[in-house]
């Protein structure tokens, strides 16, 4: 079914206004945000980031959306391949295409960052993800997601962070 119709959000399903999910996913280096679309660019950097999220359903320009209230961690095992950091931020996703239970979307906000680094020098982030997601269940989604933080070049450095992963979310 083509997004935008009258159904339910498919990063919902029926009648659900809550979501929770948890998403871990591995770093990818640092680099634009072309990383995101370019996986032979992907450089796997001993960093893990875990992030939990709760979500409300909502629409933009008419398209099913979701409001997200994030708190991750990353964590680096090589400080000269990263910083661990702790990090909170607003996020909106957006489904562009689903079909039969799949579908397919980008989000983007702001984070504030515990610490800064030599990749990215400021506490203010911004974050941009793509996903595929899969509905499991009426309550259960699971979706593959790649993500970059940077803060658009408002510093001199600015590599920025790229993780990709997976994120399993519940309905309710």
């Amino acid at each position: 079914m083509a997004a935008g119709a009258a159904y339910a959000n498919p990063m919902f399903g029926d009648g659900h206004e809550n979501s929770i999910a948890l998403s871990v996913g591995a770093g990818t280096g640092s680099g634009s945000l072309l990383k995101l679309i370019y996986p032979p660019d992907w450089e796997f950097a001993p960093m893990t980031m875990i992030m939990g999220a709760y979500s409300q359903p909502m629409t933009i320009f008419r398209l099913p959306a979701r409001m997200n209230l994030n708190i991750m961690q990353n964590v680096a095992y090589r400080s000269a391949d990263g910083l661990s950091f702790f990090g909170m931020g607003l996020s909106w996703d957006v489904v562009a295409f689903d079909w039969y239970g799949w579908y397919i979307g980008g989000g983007l906000g702001p984070y504030y960052r515990d610490n800064y680094d030599r990749w990215v020098s400021s506490r203010l982030v911004f974050g941009e993800k793509l996903f595929i997601g899969k509905n499991i269940t009426d309550n259960f989604r699971l979706e593959f997601f790649t993500l970059h933080f940077s803060n658009g070049d408002f510093t001199d450095t600015n590599l920025g962070f790229n993780f990709t992963g997976l994120s399993v979310g519940y309905s309710f």
